[in-house]
């Protein structure tokens, strides 16, 4: 990746993770990446399901699959179950995630009318089993693992106030701005919600690349940046059923994990099977092949913890073929590390499978 590229996609990159996505509001970062795909592709809109889906023609030249490309707009975040009598929010997860993933500290209250700062609390370590649900996750005390029932929000505002500025249950809660700007050391970058803006950094910058090339791909494909995906690959399921196309391709984050044989460096993931489903091995071993060809040192995995866009669409019937592109990630759900090749070279490997597909 030359050096104009890397400071484009570090810049990218860094606006994505600011912007708050929580499910069901992943505006902002809807609006980031159509700013940058006006222009790169041929038509851009946002269906029903609120994916933003970008359409690149293909030239028709030789018979070729449609494809829908995927990387999903939302990350994990919380949402308001009940607001307490004294103003704190009891607060519950939005996708697979626990208190000590992101850790005590600020975050942000996205109430309807006004978006406020709060703090997730445990409370004092400095109590007796007198204060049960602090003393339940101390080591020397109850030994419990850290959930949702043990931390609340506090908010410094009266249930009055909450309710004037749109807070109730169901609002989303995000990890604080303050805490979203990545790290960047060595040949790695470090931050919260590289699952999955750095892979829609990826597709972003493939279209990029794809229209510098002055190339056409066989056959149309989609780019669809999709809703909800921490909750069931809800967006990527309507645009498989209502794109045309045989094929679902998600970009994602992958686990850098002994368990897979897979490590925290700039090779591309390219993976057979996750828990939802197996997928396409036609398309699988030619992503391999091209990868090789580019030098990118790609890896096979076969995942048993994990699921994506594209194999929750194949699951539920919406789509004949899928595949699984991934950057690999280091402590996924977390405070997740990627290398700084991983981005350039899924969004080359992403450019080459598409202009020369799996048949």
């Amino acid at each position: 990746m030359t050096d104009q590229h890397a400071e484009r996609t570090s810049a990218l990159l860094r606006e994505l993770l600011a912007a708050y996505g929580p499910v069901g509001r992943e505006g902002a970062v809807r609006d980031v990446c159509a700013r940058e795909l006006r222009g790169l592709v041929d038509e851009l809109w946002t269906d029903p399901a609120g994916n933003l889906v970008g359409l690149v023609r293909g030239d028709g030249d030789r018979p070729a699959p449609g494809v829908r490309v995927t990387a999903h707009l939302d990350e994990l975040s919380m949402i308001v179950k009940r607001v307490e009598a004294d103003g704190t929010l009891h607060v519950g997860e939005l996708g697979v995630m626990y208190p000590g993933n992101f850790g005590l500290g600020p975050v942000a209250v996205l109430g309807d009318v006004e978006e406020l700062t709060g703090v997730l609390a445990l409370g004092s370590e400095h109590t007796s089993q007198e204060s049960q649900r602090i003393w339940q996750t101390k080591p020397d005390g109850g030994d419990r693992a850290m959930d949702w029932d043990h931390v609340f929000v506090f908010t410094g505002r009266t249930p009055e106030q909450l309710t004037a500025a749109g807070v109730h249950p169901g609002t989303r809660v995000c990890v604080h701005r303050s805490k979203r700007a990545p790290v960047e050391f060595g040949d790695h970058v470090g931050g919260y919600f590289l699952d999955d803006r750095a892979a829609v950094t990826v597709v972003l910058e493939a279209a990029r690349r794809l229209r510098e090339r002055g190339a056409r791909p066989p056959a149309d494909v989609h780019l669809v940046l999709t809703t909800a995906e921490e909750i069931g690959g809800v967006g990527a399921s309507y645009a498989a059923r209502t794109l045309p196309g045989d094929v679902v391709l998600a970009v994602e984050v992958g686990p850098a994990e002994p368990e897979y044989g897979t490590v925290v460096d700039s090779g591309p993931i390219v993976a057979y099977a996750d828990a939802a489903a197996v997928y396409d091995v036609a398309i699988a071993d030619h992503l391999l092949r091209l990868g090789r060809e580019l030098g990118l040192d790609p890896r096979a995995a076969a995942f048993t913890a994990f699921e994506s866009d594209a194999s929750q669409a194949q699951v539920k019937g919406q789509t004949p073929r899928a595949a699984l592109l991934c950057l690999p990630t280091l402590s996924t759900h977390g405070y997740e590390v990627v290398h700084r090749g991983a981005i350039g070279g899924c969004a080359d490997l992403l450019v080459e499978y598409l202009l020369r597909p799996a048949a």
